[in-house]
Formats: structure tokens, C-alpha cells, sequence
């Protein structure tokens, strides 16, 4: 491997350090997460999530640790991605537009009670500002999974969990960190509360 691409590799690194070490800043809204997501699965609500590409993954990666389980063997907790259907992407997309993809299915699938987790890096992603917007008319409560400044979805989550970085794969990175953080905690909390 050249010498030149060490450097450069520390320097990633060191990037990445100095955002998984900013998370320390937002702790209270991590915390406040959690307590909603508890509240949401002892009222029998679900967990729904969604976001776009390395998001719609994640999306995908938190939902599976609900249902299957994190480091616990547990009955299992209800949660479900908006990203794993391709007829109903497909279709909505088609038909109607990308922009309402999940929209479309927070209008029929969410119910007051339940928790939508919705991850944007950027904090403005049309179609996951209108998921957002669908589940809060339905009275869903709201985990904004964010980066950058936050954007618009900030202004309409219960909670903002904003990653301070400008940084797409830095963020995705925080997200990776709190979504795990999240999924202990909850899953350790739900066992003991059984």
C-alpha cells in the first residue's frame, strides 16, 4: 500500500473519532428516544422506520433488531421498514411519485401510538419529509435521525437526534453508533419490564 494513503486513512479516522465522540452532546435526546420507544411498545404501538440509501439500510438494520432481537433472547418487539417492499416502492413510485413512497404507506399503516423513525442525512429528504408529515396527521410520535443541521424534519420530530457533522458517511456512521446504543437500552429495559 503507498505511504500516501496512511495519512489519509488516519485522517478518517480521525474524523470519524472526533463525530462519534460529539454524540456525548446529545445524550438527553438519545435518552428521550428511548423512553419513547418504550412507552410506544407497552401501549402495543409499533416502531416504523424509513430513509434512502445507506438510511433505507439502516432503517432496515434497527428494524431487524426489534423483531429478531439485539443481545437478548426475547419475545419480539414490533417494527418495520418502509424500505423492504419493492412492489409498494415500486408501484407508489411509478404511479403516484418517489417523493410520496412513504407517504403513501405511513397513510395506511400507521396508527396514533406508534413511533416513526425517520433517518435523513441531510435532515430534508422530500420523501421522507412527507412519510414524516403523513405520520404526524395520523399522530405518530416522532425520532428525527438527522445530520447536518438537522433541516426540516427537525422542526417536525419529537425528538431530534442530529449528528454534528456535514459529513454523509461520518453521520451515517453516528447513526450506526445510536442506533445500536438505542437498541441495548431498549431491549435491556422491555426484558426487565416483562
Amino acid at each position: 500500500m503507498p505511504e500516501n494513503n496512511h495519512e489519509y486513512i488516519q485522517q478518517i479516522i480521525q474524523d470519524g473519532k472526533e463525530v462519534i465522540s460529539s454524540i456525548n452532546d446529545i445524550i438527553d435526546e438519545i435518552d428521550d428516544s428511548i423512553r419513547l420507544l418504550l412507552d410506544c411498545i407497552k401501549k402495543d404501538g409499533k416502531i416504523i422506520l424509513f430513509g434512502n440509501g445507506g438510511s433505507a439500510a439502516d432503517a432496515q438494520h434497527i428494524a431487524a433488531e426489534f423483531v429478531g432481537r439485539f443481545k437478548i433472547e426475547r419475545i419480539s418487539m414490533p417494527a418495520i421498514a418502509l424500505t423492504t417492499d419493492s412492489s409498494i416502492l415500486t408501484s407508489v413510485g411509478n404511479d403516484y411519485s418517489f417523493e410520496l413512497i412513504f407517504s403513501r404507506q405511513c397513510e395506511s399503516l400507521v396508527q396514533e401510538g406508534d413511533v416513526v423513525i425517520a433517518l435523513s442525512t441531510s435532515g430534508n429528504s422530500i420523501n421522507v419529509l412527507n412519510g414524516v408529515k403523513m405520520a404526524k396527521k395520523k399522530k405518530a410520535k416522532i425520532i428525527g435521525l438527522l445530520g447536518n443541521s438537522g433541516g426540516k424534519i427537525s422542526e417536525l420530530s419529537d425528538v431530534s437526534i442530529i449528528v454534528n457533522s456535514n459529513s454523509t458517511p461520518r453521520i451515517q456512521e453516528g447513526h450506526r453508533l445510536i442506533a445500536h446504543i438505542i437498541c441495548e437500552i431498549v431491549e435491556k429495559q422491555f426484558v426487565n419490564n416483562l
